[in-house]
């Protein structure tokens, strides 16, 4: 399977999913632990990819969602944004209204 269906894969089969440097418990830059505290915080389970541990994913990603910087997180299949707007979104209340409604939608 190549780099780009992988991708595709993670995000179609993962409702809520960051990409990031490390992992959620271990972040591996202030950007990704920024980003994945304010996941973390909304209480819903999400997926991760480590790209420090992907070179592909990490080489791949930026082109396929035309979005240049990690974190990435995605919900329901689309592309939310990098750190700056999930911080943005968290510090609003909206990032939890959108997490809480999509784990909601995925458990039905």
């Amino acid at each position: 399977m190549d780099v780009v269906e992988t991708i595709k894969q993670q995000i179609e089969n993962n409702t809520i999913i960051l990409y990031m440097k490390g992992s959620p418990q271990q972040p591996q830059c202030g950007f990704s632990s920024q980003s994945s505290q304010a996941v973390m915080s909304c209480g819903e389970r999400f997926a991760f990819v480590n790209i420090l541990d992907h070179p592909e994913i990490r080489a791949t990603l930026p082109s396929y969602s035309n979005w240049p910087t990690f974190p990435q997180l995605y919900i329901n299949g689309e592309l939310v944004g990098g750190n700056d707007i999930i911080t943005e979104l968290h510090e609003q209340g909206e990032l939890q209204t959108m997490i809480k409604d999509a784990a909601a939608a995925a458990a039905e």
